[in-house]
């Protein structure tokens, strides 16, 4: 089996020059990556930078190499074909049906999976006419991820640039491996929370946990490759925001709650990976609690945090929104598992033994998958974002049609 093929198009927006790092990411991963750019993106990044880095040549031109029909084989050829950055104009000639350089050409021919990675000013992504347009592909089955939110062109600052070239790679990853044309998750909005939330005793000190939020982040990733329009509500993590993800940032269980709740209004799946506190102090110390010579300290006391989960599986914002819940268990692991499942009334639980060494921190999981009309799924130790794409499997199942 050869390597994949990958087209790596590429319009004419400043960006440009980062697509030369998802390139080497592609290619250096064993991909064969042809690259298409437009000849506006060759204002930025010349045709002899492509051809260098992907040991292929590089043309905006139908009529070169005519003999080989490159604007039919091209396309017909490819495993999957990214375009990075799309620009408002290669997004709306994509929607039309335009084909007036190799790329669109390209892009009418292929019949692989398509990925979009948009960037633009803000005002431009917002326009009405640039969101049809991205509708109508999404609906055709192209995958169209959002852009990230920071600096664009000078000064300016919003959602529209493109994300880093290290999470559109992942992205690709995934939809290569899923090998499936048409991502499953389309049209769905899904909420999901990572990390671990953090309970402030004094400014300086905290009840927390160990979680890393790699598990909740596995699952934006996934869910982004499968289509869906992903809210992910982070606490307290360090990782790079997932490509296509709007990341909402919160510190504390109460401000984790606000968040959910908020974005989970209009959401078809409520994930809740986060290691949510149970307790936070009764009280918040203004000052650091110092330490006094020969006196033991005061005992901290503790009030209850509210559940989220169970709240959310209790009142759900919509009907047939399906709710899944995670349980990190010490002991008992399935026993405790079946409880919490019962009691917190959500669709699915996924439970798995964690400790210091154990889960936490960790690129692998394993995990118990229990939904509430009794089935189990045992999901083997290996990478996060197998078990992510696993709860994937079992939520789509679940979802009801789409709304015409």
């Amino acid at each position: 089996m050869g390597k994949p093929k990958v087209v790596l198009g590429v319009s004419g927006g400043i960006a440009a020059y980062k697509s030369c790092e998802l390139l080497r990411l592609l290619t250096e991963s064993g991909h064969d990556v042809r690259v298409v750019p437009t000849a506006a993106s060759l204002n930025f990044v010349g045709e002899a930078t492509w051809a260098a880095l992907s040991g292929n040549p590089a043309s905006t031109e139908v009529w070169e190499t005519v003999h080989e029909v490159p604007h039919v084989r091209i396309g017909q050829s490819a495993d999957l074909v990214v375009v990075a950055p799309a620009t408002a104009d290669m997004l709306a000639k994509a929607a039309h049906g335009l084909a007036d350089d190799l790329l669109t050409n390209t892009l009418l021919t292929a019949r692989c999976p398509v990925v979009f990675a948009p960037a633009m000013h803000t005002e431009m992504w917002e326009h009405p006419a640039t969101q049809e347009n991205v509708a109508t592909l999404r609906r055709r089955g192209a995958l169209v991820i959002e852009p990230a939110v920071g600096r664009l062109t000078g000064k300016d600052t919003g959602k529209g640039r493109l994300p880093d070239p290290a999470e559109i790679y992942e992205v690709c990853r995934r939809v290569l491996a899923r090998g499936v044309d048409e991502p499953d998750l389309v049209g769905r909005h899904v909420v999901i929370s990572a990390g671990g939330t953090r309970e402030p005793l004094d400014p300086v000190r905290f009840l927390g946990n160990r979680s890393s939020g790699k598990q909740g982040y596995a699952l934006a990733r996934t869910a982004v490759a499968r289509g869906a329009r992903v809210t992910l509500v982070a606490a307290n993590t360090a990782l790079a925001d997932p490509a296509g993800a709007d990341v909402v940032r919160v510190g504390t269980a109460v401000q984790l709650r606000e968040a959910v709740l908020e974005a989970a209004a209009d959401a078809d799946v409520v994930v809740m990976a986060a290691a949510v506190a149970d307790f936070r102090p009764a009280e918040y110390a203004g000052g650091k609690i110092k330490k006094k010579d020969g006196q033991d300290p005061a005992p901290v006391a503790l009030v209850r945090n509210p559940d989220v989960l169970a709240e959310i599986s209790a009142d759900r914002a919509r009907d047939g929104q399906v709710v899944v819940g995670f349980a990190a268990e010490t002991d008992d692991v399935l026993a405790n598992g079946r409880a919490k499942l019962l009691r917190k009334g959500c669709d699915l639980l996924v439970v798995n033994e964690v400790g210091e060494a154990r889960t936490f921190g960790s690129e692998e999981n394993e995990a118990v998958i229990l939904a509430s009309e009794g089935l189990e799924i045992q999901v083997p130790y290996g990478p996060k974002e197998a078990l992510a794409e696993a709860i994937w499997d079992q939520v789509a199942v679940r979802l009801q049609p789409r709304r015409a």
